[in-house]
């Protein structure tokens, strides 16, 4: 693999930031295969090399994976000039990562954020069918007859034909009700006009799995963290 400076190698692994990063490795708290190196400009190749940090072993990521639990309120995008990103919830040195897909402003949970372009364009293509979960509160009692229409595929009244869904009501009320929604395709706001379409207007909506990663519920809204080696091994099956 190509050389690298040593600063941007720690950085790369989410641990410490940049500035972080050349302040550990000046001070001579950084061993590179045992040895102090004190110059973060120092190139190496990141997966040729042992990198210890205050005598733990830091680990190179080829590529980054973090998942969010989403809060309501902030764009599924990059950059937006219509109000704050999901990269904002993130540490400076993570920001170059980018949403495997889109959850709208007001639906909350899990997102999924990385710099594999290729293992996130798998899970987003339509021909690989790629479930995602999600729990919504609705307006109205839903009823057996919406499970069927679910079941057995929805046009909606623009015309748009959503493919067979699953609809598992969890509780329903005459004011409201509560369910479980599981699509595998991830059209505009889909899941919100497939309840609307059957004359139930969306209170709350969270995503809580995608293929078969669960939303990790020790997360606080807001919070993230990394996905484990076997997480990132379980998602390329779909690949």
């Amino acid at each position: 693999m190509e050389t690298q400076r040593l600063d941007k190698i720690l950085a790369s692994t989410g641990r410490f930031s940049r500035k972080e990063a050349r302040n550990l490795i000046r001070g001579g708290r950084l061993l590179v295969d045992g040895k102090p190196v004190r110059d973060p400009s120092a190139k190496f190749d990141p997966e040729g090399v042992r990198l210890t940090a205050d005598g733990e072993d830091i680990a190179y990521r080829r590529t980054t994976w973090v998942m969010l639990n989403k809060p309501a309120g902030y764009l599924s995008a990059t950059e937006d000039r219509h109000g704050p990103t999901v990269l904002e919830l993130l540490p400076p040195e993570l920001r170059n990562l980018f949403p495997v897909g889109r959850l709208d402003k007001d639906t909350v949970g899990l997102l999924l954020l990385t710099n594999d372009g290729a293992l996130a364009h798998t899970l987003l293509s339509p021909r690989h069918h790629v479930e995602k979960v999600y729990e919504a509160r609705v307006s109205g009692r839903l009823t057996d007859a919406d499970v069927t229409a679910f079941r057995e595929g929805l046009t909606l009244s623009d015309g748009l034909q959503c493919l067979p869904a699953a609809l598992e009501i969890l509780s329903a009320g005459d004011a409201e009700s509560l369910c479980r929604v599981t699509v595998r395709e991830g059209k505009f706001h889909q899941v919100r006009r497939m309840l609307g379409e059957r004359g139930n207007t969306v209170l709350s909506l969270e995503r809580i799995r995608m293929g078969n990663l669960p939303l990790d519920t020790s997360l606080g809204r807001g919070s993230f963290r990394f996905l484990t080696e076997e997480e990132v091994e379980n998602l390329g099956i779909f690949s």
